[in-house]
């Protein structure tokens, strides 16, 4: 093992491409960089890229349909971001349809931290780093 590995992409396969391309878009601005009609890739800052992919495509990549998450359920991913306008990010995550879970509050690890869900039920924590 040479400890190399840099992670570059995190992909998420969603339900509803339209609906998931468009709450990702309005909720964060990201551009993206690749846009097809089962595939968003975004380019997020410090060159991160979040991709998200139609379920039945995703499928086809992997070899196995992934499981969707049940309405009003959340999935086992999570994005943790730090957002520079925490406040100015939430709001455009409720005008995206976002679902809260916890509302903003100091973790025990120090961040302060609120918990949204996406409308395929992942789950999008904004944060705001503890002071140093």
């Amino acid at each position: 093992m040479t400890g190399d590995a840099r992670l570059g992409l995190v992909i998420l396969a969603v339900g509803d491409m339209p609906r998931a391309r468009a709450f990702y878009r309005s909720a964060f601005g990201w551009p993206a960089e690749v846009d097809l009609p089962v595939y968003v890739e975004f380019r997020l800052p410090a060159g991160m890229r979040l991709g998200l992919y139609a379920r039945d495509a995703f499928a086809r990549n992997v070899g196995e349909l992934p499981h969707g998450v049940p309405a009003g359920s959340i999935a086992t991913t999570e994005l943790y971001l730090y957002p520079d306008d925490l406040d100015g990010t939430t709001a455009g995550l409720f005008a995206g349809g976002v679902r809260p879970l916890s509302p903003l509050a100091h973790r025990d690890w120090g961040d302060e931290v609120a918990y949204f869900a996406d409308p395929d039920g992942n789950v999008i924590a904004l944060a705001r780093a503890a002071p140093a």
